[in-house]
């Protein structure tokens, strides 16, 4: 059994501990309604900027001279795959939930004969990954939020996608990350970037979504011509879905630590409860032990 001094040391430790996390879980709070409202912000845009170009890559379908980004490469043999996670953890399953399904897509792709390509965005990612697949990154990047997550750091990992890309690196891109639901609540998805994924054709051989129509029925008219558009917001558009992950990313890690900072803070507590405990029932032993012997020795004199 410890000793008085072990137990006491021992629930002054935990309730150390229990501060830090519970300061650490007001910290996340803070900055998940700023994270929240910026990755609810973006998502319109994203969502529009999708749309808009499903509608043009809809119509553009089948047709030559279609951006590449577009039309792909012809093939499927090469895939990268974008990872992002968090710099740092404390964060519940926030960036294992990333990477397995990360790993669980790698290693389907491997067994289907693809070969893997991996980006690192955050530094979880690349150390969990790297003990497995190091030989497959082929670029870790970290500090995507020092001092702050900006459009300009979605932009350096949209650049090194499609310099690669143009240099016929790969042929497929999936970008993997967690979508911000609630607090308790990330959902781990896979978005592919490169090609566009063209939106399915309805029955009248339109792209879903209007293929150049709107829902009224009316036509649009694009200057300049269709292919031109492509080739500039194709690219642009990479940095506006990459950004945008970021962004639900960031606000799905904040959420995740305020909720795994909540529970160690409980979890704490009952701990120091059980702790306290052990040591009042401890103390009354030994205390009661030292009656009996001094009863006992007054007796025998």
């Amino acid at each position: 059994m410890p000793s008085l001094k072990d137990l006491k040391s021992r629930i002054n430790t935990v309730k150390s501990t229990q501060k830090i996390t519970a300061a650490m879980k007001m910290v996340a709070a803070a900055k998940l309604k700023r994270a929240q409202e910026q990755a609810e912000a973006s998502r319109p845009y994203a969502e529009r900027m999708e749309r808009m170009l499903g509608s043009l890559a809809g119509s553009m379908q089948g047709r030559a001279g279609a951006p590449k980004m577009l039309a792909g490469t012809g093939s499927d043999d090469v895939h990268l795959v974008v990872v992002a996670t968090a710099d740092r953890g404390l964060c519940g399953s926030f960036n294992s939930t990333i990477t397995r399904a990360a790993r669980k897509h790698i290693q389907k792709l491997l067994t289907d004969g693809k070969t893997v390509k991996i980006l690192t965005v955050g530094r979880k990612g690349r150390d969990n990954l790297r003990r497995d697949y190091r030989s497959m990154i082929v670029e870790a990047m970290t500090g995507m939020d020092k001092p702050r997550l900006n459009f300009a750091k979605a932009e350096e990992v949209a650049v090194i996608v499609t310099r690669m890309f143009d240099e016929g690196e790969f042929d497929v891109c999936t970008l993997f990350y967690n979508r911000f639901k609630s607090a308790m609540t990330q959902v781990v998805t896979a978005q592919q970037l490169v090609p566009f994924p063209v939106p399915e054709l309805d029955e009248g051989g339109e792209a879903a979504g209007g293929g150049g129509a709107n829902q009224s029925g009316a036509v649009f008219e694009y200057e300049p011509e269709e292919e031109e558009i492509l080739a500039d917001l194709l690219p642009r558009n990479l940095a506006v879905q990459l950004f945008s992950a970021l962004l639900e990313n960031a606000a799905s890690e904040q959420g995740a630590r305020m909720t795994a900072m909540d529970s160690a803070t409980r979890n704490a507590g009952e701990m120091i409860d059980d702790l306290t405990l052990i040591y009042n029932r401890t103390r009354q032993a030994i205390i009661t032990k030292e009656l009996i012997e001094i009863i006992s020795g007054a007796e025998a004199l």
